[in-house]
């Protein structure tokens, strides 16, 4: 299995998030891709890209999505490899959109790190085991 991080945001509004956490990981010297795919909107989409990524087996998921995440837990759900939920912080409604990220099934346990570079650095060490 080679080293790779997808990245993979709830929407195209995530980019620039997104990009922080890529930045991080290539200083760390892990490659990673960037992919757009929705919990909500694009299902069929996103699972078919989770069976690429787990036929090509992954290091690690990092999953962006604001508002209602549900893509962390869905993509946890479906995957063999670690998910780090990093889900961007927005001021609207106090933050409540973090419980969403925080409050999953039982057997669904994506770990929930907020800091874009800390994502990287998370995602990094899980890499170097």
């Amino acid at each position: 299995m080679s080293v790779l991080v997808p990245i993979i945001m709830g929407s195209k509004a995530d980019l620039p998030f997104a990009e922080r956490i890529a930045a991080a990981l290539q200083r760390f010297g892990v490659p990673c891709e960037l992919r757009v795919a929705s919990a909500h909107k694009s299902v069929e989409h996103l699972l078919r890209l989770l069976a690429e990524y787990e036929a090509r087996g992954v290091t690690a998921y990092i999953t962006v999505a604001g508002r209602s995440n549900a893509l962390s837990g869905l993509v946890d759900a479906q995957v063999t490899a670690p998910v780090i939920a990093c889900p961007p912080y927005s001021a609207d409604y106090a933050g409540a959109d973090l419980y969403s990220s925080l409050r999953m099934p039982k057997g669904v346990a994506p770990m929930v790190v907020l800091d874009p570079e800390s994502a990287a650095l998370t995602a990094a060490k899980i890499a170097s085991l």
